[in-house]
C-alpha cells in the first residue's frame, strides 16, 4: 500500500469538506444566498448561468437543477454569447455566472451586454474585489484556503463549494416556490420516478369501506372486533347518511385501554362518538399520494380516509400503503 497516495487523497477530501464547512457558518455567504435566492426568484423568463471551462460545467448542473425543480433555467456558453447567443438573454432576466478569479476574460466581456439587454447579474467568485463582483448587481462570495490538488491548481474544492451553492440556491428556491413533490413529478414523467411521484391515491387505498366503517352508536367492544379483523389500524365513523365523521386509531385504542384499566366493562360499553377524534383529515382519491404523504407529515398522523366528491369514505391510505410511490 503506497502510503503517500493514501495521503493525498486524504488530504483532497478534507480540502474539499473544510471549504464546504468554512463557508457554511459564514453569516455574511450565506445571507447572499438568501438575497440571490429571492432576486432569482423575480427573474421574469428564465434564470441563465454561464461559465468557463469547469466552471460552466458546474453552472450547466446547476440549470438542470433549477429546471427540474420549478426555476426555468438554461446554460448559456459564455463563448457562443459572444458569437451569437446573447439573444437568450431577454430584458428582466437574471444571470448567474460563475467564474473563481472574477476575471475570466469571457465572463468579463459578456458583462457590459448583459447591462445593455436588461438583465441583473448574480455573480459567483471566490475573489471579493473582482472585476465580475465589482459589476454584478449581488455577489456570492465563497471563502477558498486551497483547492485539494497537490499542486494547488486544478480546481477542485473551488468547484466541490460552487456546485454546492447551486444546490443551496436550488433548494431555497423550491422552498420560495412552494415547489410540491408533485409538481417534481410534472417533470420528471418519464421512467420509475415519474410513475411513483404521479401515481394517484385512487392506485393505493384499501377500498371496501364496509370492511372498516362504524356508525357512531358502535360499541368499543365491537370495534376492538372490527379493527382486529379489517386489521387496518384504524376505523372511520359515519353518519346515519354515510358521511365521515370521525377516525378511531389503534392507538386511541391502545390510549383508552390504558386509562380505563381497572373499569374495562364501562370502556367495551362507550360508543364511538364518545371518543373518536372528528372532523379527521381526509383526501380525495384523484389526488397524488405524494399530497397525501405531506397531509400525514403535516397533521402527524399514518392514516388518511379517502373520501368522494359527497364527503362518503370510499377507502383509506395508510402510511406504510406508500412505500415505494415517494
Amino acid at each position: 500500500m503506497n502510503s503517500d497516495l493514501l495521503q493525498t487523497i486524504k488530504e483532497t477530501l478534507k480540502a474539499e469538506i473544510d471549504t464546504l464547512n468554512e463557508n457554511a457558518v459564514n453569516e455574511e455567504f450565506l445571507l447572499s444566498l438568501h438575497d440571490a435566492t429571492k432576486l432569482l426568484k423575480t427573474s421574469s423568463n428564465r434564470i441563465i448561468l454561464t461559465g468557463m471551462g469547469k466552471s460552466g460545467i458546474i453552472a450547466r448542473k446547476t440549470a438542470a437543477t433549477m429546471t427540474s425543480t420549478g426555476s426555468p433555467a438554461m446554460f448559456l456558453h459564455p463563448a457562443d454569447a459572444l458569437h451569437g447567443d446573447m439573444g437568450n438573454i431577454q430584458a428582466g432576466e437574471i444571470v448567474l455566472a460563475y467564474s473563481n478569479s472574477g476575471e475570466t476574460r469571457e465572463i468579463i466581456e459578456l458583462l457590459p451586454h448583459i447591462r445593455l439587454l436588461g438583465a441583473k447579474l448574480i455573480s459567483v467568485t471566490g475573489k471579493k474585489g473582482s472585476t465580475l463582483a465589482n459589476e454584478s448587481d449581488l455577489s456570492i462570495i465563497y471563502k477558498l484556503s486551497r483547492e485539494g490538488c497537490p499542486l494547488n491548481l486544478a480546481p477542485m474544492a473551488s468547484t466541490t463549494i460552487c456546485l454546492a451553492i447551486g444546490d443551496a440556491l436550488s433548494s431555497a428556491l423550491i422552498i420560495l416556490k412552494k415547489f410540491k413533490p408533485g409538481d417534481f413529478g410534472k417533470f420528471h414523467p418519464s421512467g420509475a420516478l415519474g410513475k411513483k411521484l404521479l401515481t394517484r391515491v385512487k392506485d393505493i387505498m384499501v377500498a371496501n369501506p364496509n370492511n372498516y366503517t362504524v356508525s357512531k352508536q358502535t360499541t368499543f367492544k365491537e370495534i376492538l372486533s372490527i379493527m382486529v379483523s379489517s386489521n387496518m389500524g384504524a376505523v372511520l365513523v359515519i353518519g346515519s347518511k354515510g358521511h365521515l365523521r370521525g377516525i378511531i386509531t389503534d392507538g386511541d385504542i391502545k390510549r383508552l385501554i390504558d386509562t380505563y384499566e381497572s373499569n374495562l366493562e364501562e370502556l367495551f360499553m362507550k360508543n364511538a362518538q364518545d371518543y373518536m377524534s372528528s372532523d379527521p383529515k381526509s383526501i380525495e382519491p384523484e389526488m397524488l399520494v405524494a399530497e397525501a404523504v405531506s397531509i400525514m407529515h403535516e397533521n402527524n398522523t399514518y392514516t388518511l380516509a379517502v373520501i368522494n366528491h359527497e364527503k362518503k369514505p370510499v377507502g383509506m391510505v395508510r402510511m406504510h400503503d406508500t412505500i415505494g410511490f415517494i
